[in-house]
């Protein structure tokens, strides 16, 4: 594997030094149901903090991502193209060989410390899920969480992941200080669709669950409707129960985007779909003849149609990446015998 090649320019699109060095990296598997046929390549990153390249679409400068690979498994992961920077394979490689970058808590708040860096917003779960389950051997999360608090850095968070919640603590304590934002991806909420696209992930209704819990106690969360699956998970009725089970769950903002076939996932993508749906082979060329994304009027179909429905179950749009900030629940006042105004903060 080419340790030694993977540079700043090979995942942020500039040319530096080598991230880590072949010497650094220890490999190991564990002998648990839950890790089998899973190898972690343990490394010490020389950083943490990385710039996202100016050509991208993200709607954020800078990210944070202690995990290379991901045993989400998911089928459409835009990710897996990076796993071949490594000389590892995008498909089956991308979901069992996993960089765990075990220097990462303490890194980030060297970084976060130097005189160089201007307390800009930093994203984590854009490029693979931070709390896949590696996350609860390796447990980089909690060190992360709090270097951000310590240095009152505002932070976003998207997962598919329900060990957000060992952290809920740690999150409260950094919304005192700093912005904070919490998206969980859910797509669907076909139980047949799931178990075929996204077979290492919670269920749906679990990462609604997390939805719920970080709603009860004070921490409002918003849900990246993400991807939805041309032919597959954007018939009409499918996007009324999405939505339907967002909104019951307490969601703040339900955001839609449209599966998007990068190389790299589009081959392992189309490969699943010709053993699973062969009949949608030549519609999914057809719609994704000019490149990666979905035409514009489709895209804009499906977000006129979900933003109708977020408005029907009372929850909007939220600009994508935006953080908000966590708040503790205000105590109740005393019983007035007036009225009062009520306003939305």
């Amino acid at each position: 594997m080419r340790w030694e090649n993977l540079t700043e320019s090979a995942e942020h699109g500039r040319a530096d030094a080598a991230l880590f060095g072949a010497d650094a990296v220890v490999s190991r598997t564990f002998d648990t149901p839950e890790f089998a046929g899973i190898t972690f390549h343990e490394i010490r990153a020389r950083s943490i903090i990385n710039r996202v390249p100016g050509a991208s679409r993200m709607p954020f400068e800078w990210t944070v991502n202690p995990y290379r690979g991901c045993t989400h498994a998911c089928v459409y992961c835009f990710a897996r193209k990076t796993h071949s920077y490594l000389d590892l394979d995008t498909g089956l490689g991308f979901d069992s060989q996993i960089v765990v970058k075990v220097n990462a808590p303490e890194l980030l708040a060297r970084q976060l410390g130097s005189r160089r860096w201007a307390g800009d917003h930093i994203a984590m779960g854009t490029n693979v899920d931070c709390y896949q389950r590696a996350e609860g051997r390796y447990r980089l999360m909690p060190g992360i969480i709090a270097a951000l608090r310590d240095h009152a850095n505002p932070f976003s968070i998207l997962t598919k992941g329900t060990l957000i919640l060992r952290d809920l603590d740690l999150l409260r304590q950094a919304a005192e200080v700093t912005d904070v934002g919490i998206s969980v991806s859910v797509g669907f909420t076909d139980p047949a669709l799931w178990r075929t696209v996204e077979p290492g992930t919670p269920a749906p209704e679990r990462r609604l669950d997390v939805v719920r819990t970080l709603g009860e106690h004070g921490i409002g969360c918003g849900v990246l409707m993400a991807p939805v699956i041309p032919f597959l998970s954007d018939h009409p009725a499918q996007l009324r129960a999405t939505v339907r089970a967002i909104a019951a769950a307490g969601a703040t903002s339900v955001t839609p985007l449209v599966l998007h076939l990068r190389p790299g996932a589009r081959e392992w993508f189309m490969a699943w779909l010709e053993r699973e749906h062969p009949y949608l082979v030549r519609r999914y060329e057809r719609l994704y003849a000019d490149g990666a994304y979905a035409p514009k009027w489709y895209q804009r179909r499906i977000t006129r149609q979900v933003h109708e429905l977020a408005q029907e179950y009372g929850i909007g749009p939220a600009g994508a990446g935006m953080p908000r900030r966590i708040r503790e629940p205000e105590p109740e006042a005393e019983p007035k015998s007036e009225p009062t105004q009520l306003t939305l903060i």
